[in-house]
């Protein structure tokens, strides 16, 4: 259904130490990064993950109401790309574990990246 989603940063130079760090941590990496635009994928596939700044020149900024979440191979994982996304200049928006509704198996971590985008890291755990 989505062909792809972008980010937008203010910085690449933050943004793309910070994107490496957590998106590398769930088993993903950076395909590439030309004229402006950094996608990642998955390891063995493609790119759909965007990395650029806004098209209509003003700064980025996290949307209200709007969150990426990516998949982790692990609940290790998770508590590694939530580790990585601090220390790469991450906020902390809700640390690693179990998430209601009680009695699923969402094993999750949310954090804020530089430019202040909502991410969750999530397994679910069996």
């Amino acid at each position: 259904m989505i062909g792809y989603v972008t980010i937008g940063t203010n910085d690449f130079d933050t943004a793309l130490p910070f994107y490496d760090a957590v998106l590398g941590a769930v088993g993903c990496e950076r395909k590439s990064f030309d004229g402006g635009w950094a996608f990642y994928g998955s390891k063995d596939g493609e790119g759909d993950v965007g990395i650029c700044k806004p098209f209509d020149g003003q700064p980025a900024r996290g949307g209200n109401g709007i969150m990426l979440a990516f998949v982790a191979p692990s609940k290790a994982a998770v508590q590694a790309a939530h580790a990585a996304a601090l220390a790469k200049g991450g906020t902390d928006e809700g640390a690693p574990g179990m998430r209601p509704p009680e009695g699923t198996s969402f094993y999750g971590a949310y954090v804020r990246d530089p430019a202040g985008n909502k991410l969750c890291l999530f397994h679910m755990a069996g």
